[in-house]
């Protein structure tokens, strides 16, 4: 049974009238038996990413097939084309803006107003309504800031003078100050009575601030329709309907949101839609009983250009055996690659490289996924100051830089694309709404794109297309999980091979997409522990104490393994740390081959998680083989390993920096901790009779980080007689380490 809602403009007849309206993707049913009437006025259709707005906006617009009813003032128009749904009176704002780049403001406007429906709207009325617009007017689309390209797409749908507009996430990505302008457009032109806004919004102080009345879609069905006021007065509703909660703190709630930074304004923290005074948070000096304001607004996800779910233009529909009675007309087929919509609705695909160089191949990347279902985001990371075509315009990075615009366009093009790769490690990890990334490109794309996929916690999806991907990798992928795809041709066209690779790499990042693997609740924490050779005993001793508690991962200390560890640490899949060997440290002071570099240790600092350390292999510098050491370091000790690698025994003053050098790091520890000094010995040939056996500089490394280590409340050093072989130095260890987890948390119970 269709609602009705009856709005500012009152009337009987309704402007918009669905009716058990289904559409499908493949075997997906995304809007499952949606009924709604718009009388007059503004209806919000709100809700979390993924429920079917969009598809239902698409639906209206006859941009994708659906089955049921759908009158626009009493006549049927589902089935008929977009172009002729437009002349009966529907403007339609998409999500993602979708301007062109090649076109200015003032073409955009004027191409639109040779619409077959004459009326009230014209250039000039759209310059005044807009009249950032008319400053600007002979500025392409690619060189406006996202709030300028909002007002141009709505100026844009204005000129067809439509007795609906339909618009969907109309202040997505746009900073405060913009996102106010837009609710204040939108109460206007309600107010003026001859348009009638079905208003898609995940901004929910602007749905309620605008909108007369609310329905909430959740799993592609209207699960409830009530007026706004109540919803914006109701927390517990908001709660209970959409996940709307105050702060990150909040005991099972859903996630704490923030602003993406796509404007001139800084992010700022926000809160629901209610007023300040019924949920106990500061009253904004802007908001009344009488006036809700879109400052506190409320975006549960941190939306990203594109398309909730598939968005298809006319080329690119689902196969016509996807539905036996489908109202609207398929003329053109496409696959489709059944993907979980649960799965991805809420993810997209981030597409990052130089479009003014690689645009082809980037969009052939992205066509690949769209066509499997994903949705899509591209990112331009260009410093040449061309035209971008694509979603997030090179400026919109630029401003993640400490310095701004300024400090990534410069004359120089070395220093432009390091400035421009830094401010896209900040930029992506604002994102709230990625699901993976690809690039594709030469030495200087991949330099670009590479330092924000290290950025990413480990699992994140990434692929890397490259020319350069058949050498050394490490400076590009580091201790991160980045696949890489050597291109084989150059990244320049499409061709028979370039075509094949890049198609494989798109397909590979969809699946990893699509399928994530979901962490078992039952699983258990994982904790991190470091071993070489020479300190084996003792971690297969702790490891064996441990693991039927926790599960232990084990990492080869030979610089990326630490490195990797710590990376885990910092993307939050490591709860606990077990130090054995931090002979990578000795490497750093001794210039030998295994450094994690200065950084070791760093992540621990950072998330205060349990950490139980030691001196395990601190005897030994590492180097290939015999001929490859240096000839300044012949009259050092050395202990050959194997034929390709050989160990030579730290002095008494690279002891004394590698001393000054761990307590240094466990002072700035914040975490439980526990560093644990074993005076019999710290690796299997530091003992009585063996190669390294050398107390003096052991002692030289002990007394150095006493003397140099501040104790505090939750931070310990503890002698050991042992040596760090014994078994009875595994049993300190768990010992110690079991304390540390347990009182973490029993802190974190308290907080």
């Amino acid at each position: 049974m269709a609602i009705k809602f009856f709005g500012r403009g009152g009337g009987n007849s309704p402007i918009l009238e669905i009716s058990n309206l289904d559409i499908y993707y493949g075997k997906a049913h995304a809007v499952q038996g949606v009924s709604l009437t718009l009388q007059k006025g503004v209806l919000g259709v709100v809700g979390k990413n993924g429920m079917g707005k969009t598809s239902l906006c698409n639906a209206i617009t006859g941009l994708v097939p659906a089955r049921g009813s759908i009158k626009l003032a009493g006549e049927e128009i589902l089935g008929l084309p977009p172009h002729a749904i437009t002349a009966k009176g529907i403007g339609y704002v998409p999500q993602g803006r979708r301007v062109w780049p090649s076109l200015s403001v003032d073409e955009h406007l004027r191409l639109a107003a040779k619409s077959v429906r004459s009326g009230e709207w014209t250039v000039e009325r759209i310059y005044q309504l807009f009249p950032r617009l008319g400053e600007r007017k002979s500025n392409g689309g690619s060189q406006l800031s996202g709030g300028e390209q909002q007002m141009l797409a709505i100026g844009r749908a204005l000129l067809f003078n439509p007795r609906l507009l339909v618009m969907d996430e109309p202040t997505e990505g746009l900073a405060p100050v913009i996102v106010e302008h837009v609710a204040d457009t939108l109460k206007t032109l309600a107010s003026e009575g001859n348009i009638s806004v079905l208003l898609i919004e995940q901004n929910l102080g602007v749905a309620v601030d605008v909108a007369d009345n609310v329905a909430v879609m959740m799993n592609g069905r209207v699960a409830r329709t009530l007026p706004a006021r109540e919803l914006a007065a109701d927390v517990n509703l908001q709660h209970q309907l959409l996940g709307v909660r105050q702060s990150a703190d909040d005991e099972g709630g859903a996630e704490a949101l923030t602003v993406p930074e796509v404007d001139d304004e800084t992010p700022v923290r926000v809160f629901t839609v209610a007023r300040a005074e019924d949920n106990g948070l500061p009253r904004n000096d802007a908001t009344t009983d009488a006036s809700r304001t879109v400052r506190n607004f409320n975006r549960w996800n941190q939306g990203a250009t594109g398309a909730t779910l598939k968005d298809l233009s006319l080329g690119d529909r689902p196969s016509e055996a996807s539905f036996e009675h489908v109202s609207a007309p398929i003329e053109h087929k496409a696959q489709v690659f059944e993907f979980s919509v649960a799965h991805t609705a809420n993810r997209a695909a981030y597409i990052a490289g130089t479009f003014d160089t690689k645009g082809r191949e980037l969009f052939f990347l992205k066509n690949c996924m769209e066509k499997l279902g994903l949705r899509t985001v591209t990112v331009d990371l260009s410093t040449s100051g061309k035209p971008s075509p694509a979603n997030i315009h090179p400026r919109e990075i630029a401003r993640f830089h400490p310095k701004g615009e300024r400090g990534v366009f410069t004359d120089d093009r070395g220093t432009a694309v390091t400035a421009m790769a830094l401010a896209f490690e900040n930029f992506i990890v604002s994102r709230r709404d990625l699901g993976g990334m690809i690039s594709a490109g030469g030495s200087g794309g991949t330099a670009l794109a590479t330092p924000a996929m290290r950025r990413l916690p480990v699992g994140m999806p990434k692929v890397m297309v490259s020319t350069v991907a058949s050498g050394d990798v490490k400076p590009y992928v580091g201790p991160s999980d980045i696949c890489m795809m050597y291109s084989v041709t150059d990244v320049s066209g499409i061709n028979r091979i370039s075509e094949r690779v890049l198609s494989n790499a798109a397909h590979a990042l969809a699946g990893m997409i699509a399928y994530a693997r979901e962490e078992s609740k039952d699983s258990k924490p994982a904790i991190g522990l470091t071993m070489f050779g020479v300190t084996t005993p003792c971690v297969q001793a702790t490891t064996k104490l441990l693991e039927e508690e926790f599960d232990c991962l084990v990492f080869h200390a030979t610089g990326t393994g630490g490195q990797s560890m710590e990376k885990l640490v910092d993307s939050g899949l490591i709860s606990g740390v077990i130090d054995v060997s931090t002979t990578e440290i000795a490497d750093e002071i001794g210039g030998g081959i295994l450094s994690a570099g200065t950084e070791r240790m760093d992540a621990i600092i950072r998330s205060r998680i349990p950490y139980v350390g030691t001196c395990g292999a601190l005897d030994m510098v590492n180097f290939w083989a015999r001929d490859t050491v240096p000839s300044r370091l012949n009259d050092r000790l050395f202990y050959q390993h194997n034929p390709n690698v050989t160990l030579m025994r730290t002095t008494v003053e690279e002891n004394i920096k590698i001393g000054e050098f761990i307590a240094g790091k466990l002072n700035q520890m914040e975490g439980p901790v526990r560093f644990v000094l074993p005076m019999g010995g710290v690796s299997a040939l530091d003992a009585p009779g063996k190669a390294f056996w050398n107390p003096e500089a052991d002692n030289a490394l002990f007394q150095t980080i006493e003397k140099n280590f501040r104790p505090g409340s939750q931070r310990r050093l503890i002698k050991s007689p042992l040596h760090l072989n014994d078994p009875q130095f595994a049993e300190e260890l768990a010992k110690h380490f079991h304390e540390l987890n347990a009182q973490s948390g029993a802190r974190r119970r308290a907080l």
